[in-house]
């Protein structure tokens, strides 16, 4: 099994501003404020947290295809 990567690189997609973040490993983040333009980014529908939607790396509980705080996988 591979090691869960922790750390991702939400990009803004109003302002294009990319920063890495550390994702939490017990809840989802629904909400994520870009420090840049103060666009407030939301999970994309049928995404369960910003960094599977914005982020580099997927959120870990999507890493290890288990089901995430708000939906399940596969």
């Amino acid at each position: 099994m591979d090691a869960i990567v922790l750390e991702s690189v939400l990009t803004c997609p109003h302002c294009g501003f990319a920063r890495q973040e550390t994702m939490p490993t017990d809840a989802c983040q629904f909400f994520y404020e870009c420090s840049h333009c103060k666009a407030l980014l939301r999970a994309n529908p049928g995404d369960c947290c910003v960094f599977c939607s914005f982020g580099s790396v997927k959120c870990p509980p999507m890493q290890q295809q288990r089901r995430c705080c708000c939906r399940a996988v596969g």
